[in-house]
């Protein structure tokens, strides 16, 4: 009967629907202000709350120290903390610790959790003893964000200087009831082009300060929005592989690829080069270089891409780490990125331990890239060695772990077992210990020797056989004429690459003695010049005799190198010349740029005559 009645009356379904909706929201709301209630029948309360918003960086680090009370009849044994829904995707990391009076702070495990009823994330963090009635407790939490600032406007020019706004909360988000609030903001620079009036506060040179905020509800929020400028460098490792192989003959083999990439406004317009190099201001919110940091047992460090070897690195040792300057090929604009490779050796014995044939590898998830640096995507892979089994991995915080893998090398039979783990959005604050327990039999330690002794035993039986088989029919006098020409040629093209080199590094001694006018440096990278010059000259010159002993024509066009070379060591000579009567006021800056254009102009087509002639070789 009640189907055919909600049949026949449409007017009752839409009523009988609208019905169950309102019961459905007074059913949600019901649950809601249960749970509510649950969490303030804990009796908690913030008795005072201080907040350190710190957005000097590209991250957003908050700090609040929490004095938490009880006014509860019952104990309570852990507490509840929250973050807004807006800024819940982008966390990085959060800890809580206990402050006590004269011990150092004790960290508090936290464990994710829900509130029914309430947008954002929550975590549940158990105290190290229960907190009676009437109890106070000081609390710390930090936070940090990742890519929570952005780009205000989102593209500049090379000489514009980078904004970008920061939007959170002006209040803690907390499920407790807050007394009373103060709020720090600290920026990257004073020039501040906007930010919320809330509560009328105080700006003093590159802070913010907000509040006391009196009597704020649970789950209070109000937006807080602030528009600055921000030049510090916007970097953010897009994805990282790291590769570990462990060896137990006494090395650990390291290798890191990074995808790096500039998340700061992008560049709009052209680079100049000659601006970026001139003016010191121009392009301020790029990246030139950044400092790696690596343990201090580290060797044999390199740090190449594609192409090749990066030279331009600087390698410092010092007494707890090695730190290594990243300077790559082109500076890092709002949306450029990069692509490199870094790698060192360590020694087992620092980061291996072993009782029988159990073992234990204790070294870091992922090291220090950069101050302040942002990991989007990590991949870790250790690389065992062959024969290990029983393997299990405990790591300070969740990873994800992947399908095991197998790896092969040199003298590997049946492959090394690797391991492989995951995680996303990683920050400074995760840089830790992974412990990674295995067992492996001695004995097979013996496999790789004894394929090694097998190996040269076949070969020097085949090399003995070999020289007593004479498979030759006749000479070729012309082959090895075309051989050696080849082998000339060669270290002529290398000698020829070095000497330009010089040219160029001479430029780049003029520029800087027009910025600085030091005399002394000037004339040391002019007699540097002279004598390398010399040197490189010299050696061609024999290179060129060789040639025409061995009767290549070869020789006449490298003859017309070293013409063009001399003509274009007098211009550079010229433009060491003409910067000096820039300097001295001998001449107009007007004239000193039209001068070192023609000047300019003229070595380009030297330099294109003599690459013609290389190319020719």
């Amino acid at each position: 009967m009640c189907v055919k009645i909600l049949k026949c009356n449409p007017l009752f379904n839409v009523f009988f629907l609208l019905l169950l909706f309102y019961l459905q929201q007074a059913f949600e709301s019901l649950i809601a202000c249960f749970f509510r209630a649950s969490l303030c029948a804990e009796g908690l309360v913030n008795e005072d709350v201080k907040r350190t918003l710190d957005l000097s960086s590209h991250l957003a680090k908050i700090t609040a120290e929490i004095q938490l009370a009880n006014h509860g009849a019952s104990r309570v044994n852990g507490f509840t903390l929250a973050l807004e829904a807006e800024l819940a995707p982008h966390l990085a990391f959060i800890g809580a610790s206990v402050k006590g009076e004269e011990e150092e702070d004790e960290s508090l495990e936290l464990k994710e959790t829900t509130v029914h009823g309430q947008s954002g994330k929550f975590f549940e963090a158990q105290l190290p003893s229960s907190l009676a009635p009437g109890a106070k407790l000081r609390v710390k939490v930090e936070t940090v964000f990742s890519h929570v600032l952005k780009p205000f406007p989102t593209h500049i020019t090379q000489a514009e200087r980078q904004l970008v706004v920061f939007q959170g909360n002006h209040y803690l988000y907390s499920p407790y009831p807050t007394r009373s609030q103060t709020t720090r903001v600290r920026l990257a620079s004073k020039t501040v082009e906007s930010y919320t009036k809330l509560g009328n506060p105080t700006k003093s040179d590159e802070t913010v300060e907000y509040g006391p905020f009196k009597d704020v509800p649970p789950f209070s929020q109000d937006a807080m929005k602030i528009h600055y400028e921000n030049n510090t460098p916007f970097l953010s490792i897009s994805s990282i592989t790291r590769t570990v192989e462990v060896s137990h003959w006494g090395n650990i083999a390291v290798e890191e690829t990074i995808d790096l990439r500039h998340t700061g406004a992008y560049l709009k317009g052209p680079f100049s080069r000659y601006d970026y190099q001139r003016q010191s201001d121009s392009g301020i919110s790029s990246v030139k270089s950044f400092k790696t940091i690596l343990p201090a047992s580290a060797q044999d460090v390199y740090y190449r891409d594609e192409i090749g070897n990066i030279s331009t690195s600087h390698l410092q040792v010092l007494d707890d780490s090695v730190e290594v300057e990243i300077r790559p090929r082109f500076p890092l604009f709002g949306g450029w990125k990069t692509h490199y490779i870094v790698g060192y050796n360590l020694p087992s014995y620092e980061y291996l331990y072993n009782l029988g044939d159990q073992y234990a590898l204790k070294l870091r998830l992922v090291d220090h890239v950069y101050d302040d640096q942002v990991i989007d995507q990590l991949t870790v892979k250790l690389i065992l060695p062959e024969g290990a089994r029983n393997i299990h991995m405990d790591t300070p915080y969740p990873i994800t772990r992947s399908q095991d893998e197998l790896h092969y090398t040199y003298l590997d039979t049946f492959g090394r077992p690797v391991l492989v783990a995951t995680k996303n959005n990683l920050v400074e604050q995760h840089i830790q210990d992974v412990v990674v327990h295995y067992t492996f039999n001695k004995i097979l330690m013996l496999q790789e020797p004894l394929l090694v002794v097998g190996a040269f035993y076949i070969l020097f039986f085949t090399v003995i056989i070999y020289v007593r088989l004479d498979f030759s029919i006749t000479k070729d006098p012309a082959a090895e004429v075309r051989m050696k020409v080849a082998s000339i040629t060669e270290q002529v093209l290398t000698l020829v690459n070095k000497r330009l080199g010089l040219y160029r590094h001479m430029d780049e001694v003029v520029n800087r003695y027009k910025q600085t006018r030091d005399t002394g440096a000037l004339n040391s990278g002019r007699k540097t010049l002279e004598a390398e010059h010399r040197t490189l000259s010299n050696d061609i010159s024999a290179l060129q005799a060789r040639l025409k002993s061995e009767g290549s024509d070869l020789a006449e066009k490298v003859g017309e190198i070293q013409k063009l070379d001399n003509q274009l060591k007098d211009l550079v000579c010229r433009s060491c010349q003409e910067a000096e009567r820039l300097v001295a006021g001998k001449v107009k800056k007007d004239t000193y740029i039209d001068s070192d254009k023609t000047l300019s102009g003229k070595r380009q087509e030297l330099v294109s005559r003599i690459d013609s002639l290389l190319d020719a070789l």
